[in-house]
């Protein structure tokens, strides 16, 4: 069953007060959206306060991010969540947040990318059955313009069809699945690995 646009709203409100609460998307950082149709996308309109999110505080985008509701003004990253609904048509929901463990790792992180290997929650991402396999995140260098950062990002998700998330350097994670509460269990799943690869390299500096 389809849900109707505020349905769909419900979730993008609920999902800011939980990870707002988990301190994931502090303040007005962070935005959300959910696929709304083929070719329109619903999302957290700019600057809103996510915990404390309305189901007004939400707007229409067509797939190149221009809003579709006059006196609404889109995130300014709108773009990286239409970017996803256009690569795979399975994918429902995308969530970007900003929490202290992604934003410190992004930046202790020299290379490219991020490795997880032998961690059971491994198996929280979708497509994912076992501990004994390889999750690559890549870390992207953050930029202002968010056009140019799409262009650096479209390469990898070509080449990678089962990625799960990125980083964007000193900023946040980029995650999604087919629905809302697919895309809600992997940003626990990262962040409960971004928290055990943190205290890993903290015992092995020792």
């Amino acid at each position: 069953m389809s849900l109707d646009r505020q349905q769909l709203a419900r979730q993008i409100v609920d999902a800011g007060r939980f990870l707002y609460g988990r301190g994931w998307s502090p303040a007005t950082s962070s935005n959300y959206s959910v696929r709304l149709s083929a070719d329109q996308a619903l999302l957290t309109v700019s600057g809103r306060h996510k915990g404390q999110l309305a189901e007004d505080d939400v707007l229409a985008t067509d797939m190149a991010g221009i809003s579709l509701e006059p006196g609404k003004k889109p995130s300014a990253e709108t773009l990286l969540h239409t970017q996803l609904y256009r690569w795979q048509p399975g994918i429902g929901a995308v969530l970007h947040t900003h929490s202290v463990n992604a934003t410190v790792l992004s930046r202790l992180t020299p290379a490219n990318r991020l490795v997880f290997e032998g961690y059971e929650l491994q198996k929280a991402f979708t497509g994912i059955t076992t501990h004994d396999c390889v999750v690559q995140v890549p870390v992207f260098d953050n930029d202002q313009d968010i056009a140019r950062l799409a262009t650096q990002v479209q390469p990898w998700l070509d080449e990678h069809p089962d990625c799960v998330g990125y980083l964007i350097r000193g900023h946040g994670l980029y995650t999604w699945g087919a629905q809302m509460s697919d895309a809600l269990r992997q940003v626990e799943a990262f962040e409960f690995l971004f928290e055990c690869e943190l205290k890993v390299r903290s015992v092995s500096a020792r």
